[in-house]
């Protein structure tokens, strides 16, 4: 490797901006563009990975439980309940990673919107400010989906269905299992906590879990897949 001229001032003002050069070049923007998709598709799967990981302890977790309550009629029900408890960690720790992997994959397809479909079938681009656009998330990365989207996705996707099969599972071990002489409001009882109070908290708590799922508002999170409509599409 030769050493540098003596001259080099890598502090320079032209030796600091050589990038720049490239805005001006398309060869070499286009190859930078490349690297830089590159680059963003891994994070992108990397971040996707974690995501799934998630989503795998929530459903082992799910299915252990069941197993074990309902292997022995003298298991606690309460059980079910720690599990409704246990998935709502997870869904936090996923909707946080689904928000900054929502960073990475909104910069993915900005990239394939505008440069790559562009590139394939010259139609004009769907952001006529794109280039700023990745300029600025560069400089200053951004979480762009709201708290409340990430959470009623990942309940529509995953959590909504694993809370309700736990709920219908611990209504199941209170009206099948009961003791004899003794009705489904005392059975719900936990320790020092009357029946009537932890009924009224789970049922509070699916109807948030169904409110939240359900929630139709506008979508803050740009250019992820849809479902197609009829017509002849290229499948």
């Amino acid at each position: 490797m030769s050493d540098p001229p003596e001259d080099f001032d890598p502090e320079s003002r032209e030796e600091r901006e050589v990038a720049a050069e490239a805005a001006t070049d398309r060869s070499d923007f286009l190859s930078l563009m490349a690297h830089t998709y590159r680059g963003e598709l891994g994070r992108t799967s990397s971040w996707r990975t974690r995501i799934d990981r998630t989503t795998n302890w929530a459903v082992v977790v799910t299915a252990s439980l069941l197993t074990w309550t309902f292997s022995n009629e003298s298991r606690p029900h309460y059980v079910l309940l720690i599990g409704l408890v246990m998935l709502s960690v997870f869904l936090g720790i996923e909707t946080r990673r689904y928000r900054t992997f929502d960073v990475w994959r909104s910069r993915v397809r900005l990239l394939e919107e505008n440069v790559f479909a562009n590139a394939l079938d010259p139609e004009g681009v769907e952001e006529s400010n794109w280039r700023r656009l990745l300029s600025e998330d560069l400089r200053e990365p951004t979480i762009k989906m709201p708290t409340v989207e990430a959470v009623s996705r990942r309940l529509r996707r995953v959590y909504a269905p694993l809370f309700s099969v736990l709920i219908a599972a611990w209504v199941v071990r209170l009206t099948v299992f009961t003791p004899s002489g003794s009705g489904v409001v005392e059975t719900a009882a936990v320790g020092a906590l009357p029946g009537a109070l932890v009924l009224a908290a789970v049922a509070c708590f699916y109807l948030v879990v169904l409110a939240l799922t359900l929630r139709r508002a506008p979508r803050r999170a740009k250019g992820e897949m849809q479902t197609a409509g009829n017509g002849d599409e290229w499948k």
